[in-house]
C-alpha cells in the first residue's frame, strides 16, 4: 500500500466530499441512498467548507490534507485557527477499508505537526457522540473530553494540548497512544 498525505488540490474537492459522505453514510445509516444524500448535503451547503477550503482553512492559518492510495483519496483531515492559541480539527475521515492500518494516525499526526509548527498551543474538536470509534481514537491520541458550547446534546468536544511547559518532558506531550505509526 503506497500512501501519500498532502494538501488537497482544487480538482479533488468532489472526491474528498464523496469520501466524507461515504464514511458518514456508513456510520449514521441515513435512510437515503448515497446519491440522495449527496444532493441533500449539496442543497444544504453542509460541505461548503470543503469546496471553499481556501477561505475555510488556508486563510484561517490552517491546512486541508488528503490521504491518497494510488492517486485515489481514501482519507481527509483539516485544521484551522480559532484564535492565536487554538486550532480546530475538522473533517478527519477515513474509508473503513483503511481502518486499523495506522493511516488515520498518520493523518492526525500530520495535522498536529502542522498546528504545532504554526504556533498553536491547543487543538479542539467537536464530533457526534455516535462516533464511538472516532472518540476512542482521539482519546488514544491524547485528546481529553471538554465542555461543548453546542446546542446538540449528541455533540462531544475534546481538546489536546500541544504546549510543552518549561521543565516538562517531551514525552508528556506525546502520550503512549496505543496507535500504530507507519
Amino acid at each position: 500500500m503506497s500512501i501519500e498525505i498532502r494538501p488537497i488540490q482544487p480538482w479533488e474537492t468532489v472526491e474528498a466530499k464523496r469520501v466524507i459522505l461515504s464514511v458518514a453514510h456508513g456510520i449514521f445509516r441515513w435512510p437515503e441512498t448515497f446519491e440522495e444524500l449527496q444532493k441533500r448535503f449539496d442543497a444544504q451547503g453542509e460541505l461548503r467548507d470543503v469546496d471553499d477550503y481556501q477561505s475555510s482553512y488556508l486563510d484561517r492559518g490552517g491546512i486541508f490534507l488528503v490521504a491518497l492510495e494510488d492517486g485515489r483519496i481514501v482519507g481527509t483531515g483539516a485544521i484551522r485557527g480559532v484564535d492565536s492559541d487554538t486550532a480546530e480539527l475538522w473533517r478527519l475521515w477515513l474509508l473503513e477499508s483503511h481502518h486499523g492500518q495506522g493511516l488515520g494516525y498518520r493523518l492526525l499526526q500530520a495535522l498536529l505537526e502542522f498546528a504545532r509548527a504554526s504556533g498553536f498551543g491547543h487543538v479542539h474538536l467537536q464530533t457526534d457522540g455516535r462516533q464511538e470509534r472516532a472518540i476512542a481514537f482521539y482519546k488514544r491520541a491524547g485528546f481529553k473530553m471538554s465542555p461543548c458550547s453546542s446546542d446538540d446534546a449528541r455533540d462531544v468536544c475534546m481538546d489536546l494540548s500541544l504546549t510543552i511547559l518549561p521543565g516538562d518532558d517531551t514525552s508528556a506531550n506525546t502520550p503512549n497512544t496505543g496507535l500504530r505509526s507507519l
